[in-house]
């Protein structure tokens, strides 16, 4: 049996949303902020506006379709702003909005909780999968 969990309440004073609703608005949220490349894009924004192909090469590895994809839904978001210059070829920067600079901070401090933590997380790994496999390798574990 499920523990009972209290309600949330809503930005709209005196209604109370149920906790799945407010775990479906939690988990939309933290798909789209906690994507790799998401991540990724936030930090390398964190030093400024850039241009596509300046963040292409700072983050390196990333796909120009996954990297446009990426763009597009964190503009969509609010988090990053596309500004075009009328030039020839005409110029686009992008910028964090103040909602992605906010989120600058939650994700540096979740950065360095993922870096001061990762040797016990690994430590972790191992012990699951040694009383998992028997110390077997997990290759050698499948029929």
């Amino acid at each position: 049996m499920k523990p009972e969990l209290p309600p949330v309440p809503s930005e709209q004073e005196g209604v109370i949303l149920h906790q799945a609703s407010a775990c479906m608005t939690v988990s939309d949220v933290l798909s789209r902020i906690g994507d790799k490349w998401t991540v990724m894009v936030i930090v390398t924004l964190s030093q400024g506006s850039r241009r596509f192909s300046e963040i292409e090469r700072e983050i390196g590895n990333i796909s120009k379709k996954m990297l446009t994809s990426t763009l597009r839904a964190l503009e969509r978001d609010g988090l990053v702003d596309r500004s075009v210059t009328p030039t020839r070829p005409p110029r686009v920067d992008y910028a964090l909005t103040d909602l992605g600079r906010d989120l600058r901070v939650p994700l540096m401090a979740l950065g360095a909780w993922a870096g001061a933590n990762a040797g016990r997380i690994e430590a972790a790994r191992m012990r699951f999968d040694l009383a998992e496999t028997g110390g077997a390798q997990p290759w050698q574990t499948l029929g």
